[in-house]
């Protein structure tokens, strides 16, 4: 019944796109943070006409397809991508038009497999609001996922650039590789530090190094420093998963905006829980992290869990890490001269290592 009202919700509003990028709206690209719209002040511009772009390419003459593109536009996440596109297009040169239809194609590739996931994971919250899958059910989400998906090769083959069709076929094979990973080890109930990292620079910071190669690789300038700037992007983006991961357990579905011990109800292993599991824990400590990294877990099961990884230094281990990946992301910045744009991806590094969700 919730569905259909929410069906019924959106169908009857006029899916009018231009409401959304207002520059006081804007920035629900991310969040309404003070400190984080300071961060994106020198590419404010730039995003309206990344959101354009994006907006524009959603439309369709299916009205099914634009009333989800609206949802999906309305309850937009944080756009760290698009956003590490401009920046990097910013670095290395001035932003082009193929530089917004970058940015929205990372987009369009993430928001695809994060739906994608959500039909895999029956989860039931995104940013604090129900899933395309819990509101369309599951049909529709794989059906707009593969829409998205078929927009990702019209902007790739409309960069016209064999670098940037090279770089995407990559990423999107270690994308689909590091989930596949990710679930064999669920199967198998185990995964040792060094897997877990193969695993999290796959389907995590692949692309969010992609986002930033991909600003070099279109912008007026001569495309140099992309290795710099992917080797900045991978190192964020294994500080940004390894953040997720510290909220999966020690969040709240009010502050995360999603299900929160949803990798550990589906037997995903985390940081945290690694580095425990591989101390010398006693055997009755192992045995209820084990049974704990199971479907069905209670609440007490969980909360004795957290103590557990907590008294063994878990949680500090996994932030002593995301201050380690983010030294090294702003370290690949140096050979960069000091400018707006690099002091954004120096702050947006800061801001994740910090961020409350």
């Amino acid at each position: 019944m919730k569905s259909a009202f929410l069906f019924l919700k959106y169908s009857q509003e006029k899916f009018d796109y231009g409401h959304w990028i207002n520059a006081p709206k804007l920035t629900s690209v991310m969040t309404d943070s003070r400190e984080l719209k300071k961060i994106l002040a020198p590419i404010w511009d730039d995003l309206k006409l990344f959101q354009k772009e994006f907006e524009d390419a959603l439309r369709s003459e299916v009205r099914l397809i634009n009333i989800i593109a609206k949802y999906l536009i309305r309850h937009k996440g944080k756009g760290i991508r698009p956003v590490l596109t401009i920046l990097s297009a910013r670095m290395t040169g001035t932003p082009t038009l193929n530089s917004y239809k970058a940015a929205a194609m990372v987009e369009f590739l993430h928001v695809a497999t994060l739906m994608h996931d959500d039909v895999v994971d029956d989860a039931k919250l995104r940013r604090g609001f129900p899933t395309i899958n819990r509101v369309w059910k599951n049909k529709a989400s794989i059906i707009m996922g593969d829409f998205l998906l078929s927009k990702v090769l019209t902007n790739l083959i409309g960069l016209r650039n064999f670098d940037a069709l090279d770089l995407i076929s990559v990423t999107a094979g270690r994308l689909s590789t590091g989930e596949m990973l990710q679930i064999e080890k669920s199967y198998r109930k185990n995964m040792k530090e060094k897997v877990y990292y193969k695993m999290i620079k796959d389907k995590t910071a692949s692309l969010i190094g992609t986002s930033c190669e991909l600003g070099a690789i279109t912008s007026s300038g001569k495309g140099n420093h992309k290795e710099k700037l992917r080797n900045y992007g991978e190192n964020f983006g294994i500080a940004f998963q390894i953040k997720d991961d510290l909220f999966d357990i020690l969040g709240s579905s009010k502050d995360t905006g999603k299900d929160v011990n949803s990798d550990v109800s589906r037997n995903m292993m985390t940081l945290p829980v690694i580095y425990t599991l591989e101390r010398n824990i006693t055997s009755v400590e192992r045995k209820h992290i084990r049974k704990t990294m199971k479907n069905g877990a209670s609440k007490k099961d969980i909360r004795i869990m957290t103590e557990i990884v907590d008294s063994h230094g878990g949680f500090d281990y996994a932030r002593d890490q995301i201050n380690n990946y983010s030294d090294c992301a702003i370290d690949a910045l140096a050979e960069f001269p000091d400018s707006p744009y690099k002091q954004s991806l120096v702050d947006l590094t800061a801001y994740n290592a910090n961020r409350n969700r």
